[in-house]
């Protein structure tokens, strides 16, 4: 199963693509960023967003998009902006037909780390395990991404993990 994790922003959307096969066999594709210019209008760059993940959709075709949902943020005009991305780029997933899942960033720390407090470094240095990368990915949005795919694919095969946790007794 392909899973397309995104971290929302006006600025930089986070990209992060993983095939899996089950729990214990996830493995990295890609990761990278989709980038929009501060100069350009809201509506512009919104459209930018919409058009470049689209063709990326394309591309990549995966079975399943992992978005974070918003939780808290403190700076109001940068939730706005992250907010109006992230309704774009759920737009644009319906409309290809990839099934969502939207977990909180305290669900996702937790399924990665086992700790729903672990900071950005925690969560890397699981990625790098978990995926066997030798560095962490980069910028932070595409490594946050990678984090979601991640997510997706623990979260989407139970059956899995009912049965390694058969094993472990």
């Amino acid at each position: 199963m392909r899973i397309l994790g995104i971290d929302p922003g006006l600025a930089t959307i986070g990209l992060g693509v993983v095939e899996a096969t089950s729990v214990h066999d996830i493995a990295c594709i890609e990761w990278l960023t989709i980038m929009t210019k501060a100069g350009k209008s809201a509506a512009d760059r919104l459209l930018e967003i919409h058009r470049d993940l689209g063709a990326f959709l394309k591309e990549a075709k995966p079975d399943l998009a992992v978005v974070e949902r918003l939780f808290f943020e403190t700076n109001v005009q940068t939730a706005m902006g992250v907010a109006e991305a992230r309704g774009v780029i759920l737009l644009t997933l319906a409309e290809h037909g990839i099934p969502l899942i939207e977990p909180t960033p305290l669900q996702l720390k937790s399924t990665i780390t086992g700790d729903g407090r672990a900071d950005k470094q925690q969560v890397q240095q699981m990625l790098l395990r978990m995926l066997k990368l030798t560095e962490v990915p980069t910028p932070d949005d595409a490594a946050d991404a990678l984090a979601l795919a991640v997510y997706g694919a623990v979260v989407h095969h139970p059956q899995t993990l009912i049965a390694d946790s058969k094993h472990a007794r």
